[in-house]
């Protein structure tokens, strides 16, 4: 499908009618600009600087601040046994399938891929191939998650190659697909894309909501597409500073999503990586967050609060700690409730 982007900050600022704040070109140099049309039209023209949708995707003087962290803190290039392969969990991989995406969100944690001079071209034929001999020959390896960028980036006879492929090796049950097109471009999930998807058994779909002002008709139609076909859709949100670090934006954000049949899975402390350390909360924000949750919202609605731990350390799922002296705080008041232990034999 073909379709224009806007590539600059100063552009976007353009049609919003505003100034672009100090330091954005400094900014622009390293870490470039791409926005859809539909996206940037999301923003509030009466005070776009302070949007939350314009935080997420146009340059900011936080992005240089940490110019000694690291662009891989998670460690994903010493995990790939094979190029574009990252090998973390013993049952599970990520297939890094193109460096595009259609919106560059300044919180990206793969931004090496991106950045200037980085930008990771579309898996080849011979990438793909020894990809799928690398799973061939590690039959444990039962699941994929096609990731990126954003794989639907891809056209829709690309990514039916790479799918076909990953079938072939008989030995991958489950196939998930990374991707934040429903949210930045919902024109792309057209008719040809979603019936082809269809065709592939234990196919889920992993889309990226982070604010409820992205749950529009168009998003919640791209999303209902995949559903009817068949495909699950499940949500992963980061937790960002200054554009829903709030309970009260989140729980808006994830009853929205169970409205159009979204589920929230995880919500995700932002990672350590270079260029988007100011976008950091601090674990316990997200904590306090999960605990006013709690009583005011079912497990349909309540995400997982997870980090992903430096040095290939993995996901952690986090708890509130409701434990206080021999009893549980109770999630109504706060009264202090004993829990019975075991029958003694």
């Amino acid at each position: 499908m073909k379709h224009e982007f806007i590539f600059s900050a100063a552009e976007a600022a353009r049609l919003l009618n505003t100034a672009l704040p100090e330091q954005c070109g400094a900014v622009e140099q390293l870490y470039p600009v791409q926005i859809t049309p539909y996206y940037l039209n999301l923003i509030d023209r009466g005070d776009p600087l302070n949007d939350p949708l314009w935080k997420q995707c146009m340059p900011d003087a936080g992005e240089l601040l940490d110019p000694d962290a690291s662009f891989d803190p998670l460690a994903e290039e010493t995990q790939m046994p094979v190029s574009r392969v990252i090998h973390r969990f013993a049952d599970r991989i990520v297939l890094l399938s193109t460096g595009r995406c259609a919106v560059k969100c300044r919180f990206c944690f793969r931004k090496r891929t991106w950045k200037t001079g980085a930008e990771l071209p579309d898996i080849s034929d011979r990438e793909l191939e020894d990809a799928c001999r690398y799973l061939k020959n590690n039959p444990q390896i039962q699941e994929a998650l096609i990731s990126g960028g954003d794989p639907l980036m891809l056209s829709t006879s690309r990514l039916h190659e790479i799918l076909t492929m990953l079938n072939s090796t008989g030995t991958i049950s489950v196939i998930r697909i990374g991707s934040r097109v429903p949210v930045t471009w919902p024109a792309r999930i057209d008719h040809e894309l979603v019936s082809m998807l269809s065709g592939f058994d234990g196919l889920w779909l992993m889309t990226h909501f982070n604010h409820p002002a992205e749950v529009t008709p168009e998003s919640a139609a791209a999303c209902k597409k995949f559903i009817k076909a068949g495909i699950p859709v499940l949500n992963q949100t980061v937790l960002l500073r200054g554009v829903n670090d709030d309970a009260a934006i989140l729980e808006k954000l994830f009853r929205k999503l169970i409205r159009i049949q979204v589920k929230p899975h995880y919500l995700f402390h932002v990672d350590p990586v270079r260029g988007v350390r100011h976008f950091a909360t601090g674990i316990e924000k997200g904590l306090e967050i999960l605990k006013e949750f709690r009583p005011r919202l079912s497990s349909l609605a309540v995400p997982t609060f997870a980090i992903d731990l430096p040095e290939g350390g993995g996901k952690v799922a986090l708890q509130p700690d409701y434990r206080c002296g021999d009893g549980f705080l109770s999630i109504n008041g706060g009264k202090v409730v004993k829990y019975p232990g075991p029958l003694n034999n």
